[in-house]
């Protein structure tokens, strides 16, 4: 059975759809919610469904050791990002080949980078006047949304929409798709 480590920063949806996913699998299994905000709603959720929580500090995280030995502590061998707005430092994707992804609120290459998470990508796509707009799963590498994409799926923009409407479509197409993706990824790397 595979250990996933989830990074979240912010209220933790995501993490909640990928612990229930995994809740009763045989494959893999959430064994650490790992957050850089010691309020993050993300905790909240990990202490509901008891699922070992490890707050991050800056500082150690990129000019320290990465937490890599804390994660092979608890034997984890997969890394989601769902909402982790810090970028990965170089020692834990070295120690993580391939085995770190990142969901992201567009359709990469367009609107990723620094900066571009949450209602500011939805308002870049909407004042790019862009008729989709979608999900991007992707492998991480040193660069903010750079790595290889492995799955993408779109959603239609409409003239009406604003960065909440869109948002909540896009949030719908991450809960429908990313456990699902973070599964089909476990089961072919077995």
């Amino acid at each position: 059975m595979k250990n996933i480590a989830v990074f979240a920063s912010g209220t933790g949806s995501n993490a909640k759809k990928i612990i229930e996913h995994f809740k009763n699998s045989p494959l893999a299994r959430v064994s650490l919610i790992v957050s850089n905000k010691p309020g993050a709603g993300v905790l909240e959720i990990a202490r509901n469904y008891e699922v070992p929580t490890l707050i991050i500090d800056k500082e150690r995280f990129f000019d320290g050791d990465a937490y890599v030995p804390q994660l092979l502590e608890k034997q984890i061998g997969f890394i989601v990002l769902a909402g982790f707005l810090w970028k990965i430092p170089t020692k834990l994707i070295a120690a993580y080949p391939e085995k770190i992804i990142n969901i992201h609120p567009a359709l990469l290459p367009k609107y990723g980078g620094k900066g571009m998470y949450g209602s500011r990508v939805h308002e870049a796509v909407i004042t790019a006047g862009d008729a989709e707009s979608g999900i991007s799963i992707h492998f991480v590498n040193e660069v903010y949304d750079d790595g290889r994409i492995i799955f993408q799926v779109s959603c239609p923009v409409t003239k009406e929409d604003t960065p909440e409407t869109l948002a909540a479509r896009v949030h719908a197409l991450e809960h429908a798709h990313f456990p699902r993706i973070i599964e089909k990824l476990l089961s072919e790397n077995k």
